[in-house]
């Protein structure tokens, strides 16, 4: 049976930390992996723009000395022809050994997985869910903090619409000593689904708030996220709400020396540039994480782990 990842909750806790382990080691031997996937193809399908996420899915089946096929939009697609998500995998499984796809209907890629003879990688299905950048997320987290567990965890702005914010509370809640502290206005507070059937199911403790000042110096971990315009229907709404949270110097202050503040990018204004030359500021060291692990996953869904690192 191919293996796929749809959800983060599709990796047990063993197989997300051999997948961290195994990008730390890429790290720091990248050229003892620099030929793993030779003669093997990553298509990359978005049907919804991206440029961290494709090319640094495209970057890293490149470093693994592979190669890459595929697609930035729908527009340059067969979907504008009226194909359906599931004939173009199909098709495409016929030329790659492994699929990474976007799309902006939550559950396509579970569909594509249906379809598909090789791996689907889910590279964030609508306002659902983005393994991938959870992955970056928690490699990120690990090597600022040294840990994944026992950490107060921050996340703000637009909780309802954030797939990477879902994400990754499923995959953080199942670390021993997680809190969660959800920051957002009412319009964007997180999915009831998340609520119900991840916090309380598991006994997560969390507070929701409407300020950041407020709880910063209780933070661990700041996760910071845009208020997403492509995600709202009404544009009257996004105006009122785009400017809710910005994170500056000021509200630095009253963080912790050891606070560390990611954020999946792209940022518009929720991240006052002045705060980039902060040490705490680990977003672009995140993008990066985001390469490494990639290459490990795609290692690790083609079968093609070296036994010593298995």
């Amino acid at each position: 049976m191919t293996k796929n990842l749809i959800d983060p909750q599709d990796l047990s806790v063993a197989e997300i930390d051999g997948i961290l382990t195994l990008a730390q080691k890429i790290i720091d031997d990248p050229d003892k992996y620099s030929e793993v996937c030779k003669r093997k193809k990553l298509a990359t399908l978005f049907f919804e723009p991206s440029t961290r996420t494709r090319l640094s899915f495209e970057a890293a089946m490149l470093e693994l000395g592979g190669s890459i096929l595929g697609f930035s939009s729908a527009a340059s697609s067969s979907a504008t022809k009226g194909e359906s998500v599931g004939d173009t995998v199909k098709i495409v499984s016929c030329y790659a050994d492994i699929i990474a796809m976007r799309h902006p209907k939550e559950g396509a890629p579970m569909l594509a997985s249906m379809k598909s003879d090789v791996p689907i990688i889910n590279a964030g299905d609508g306002g659902h869910s983005h393994p991938t950048q959870t992955l970056a997320d928690l490699l990120t987290i690990k090597r600022e903090k040294g840990r994944l567990d026992n950490l107060t965890i921050g996340l703000c702005g637009d909780l309802m619409f954030g797939r990477t914010v879902h994400s990754l509370i499923k995959a953080m809640s199942r670390y021993e000593g997680i809190k969660f502290i959800l920051i957002s206005p009412d319009e964007l507070k997180i999915p009831d689904y998340i609520r119900t059937e991840v916090l309380d199911r598991n006994n997560i403790p969390y507070k929701e708030v409407y300020t950041m000042d407020e709880v910063m110096g209780e933070l661990d971990v700041l996760y910071m996220t845009r208020v997403q315009k492509e995600r709202f229907f009404n544009e009257a709404d996004y105006i009122r709400l785009k400017d809710t949270y910005i994170l500056d110097n000021s509200k630095l202050a009253l963080a912790r020396p050891a606070m560390s503040i990611l954020h999946p990018l792209p940022r518009v204004n929720e991240i006052a540039v002045e705060v980039d030359d902060d040490p705490r500021a680990c977003y672009f060291r995140q993008a990066l994480n985001g390469k490494y692990v990639r290459m490990a996953l795609i290692m690790t869904l083609l079968g093609l782990v070296p036994e010593e690192d298995r």
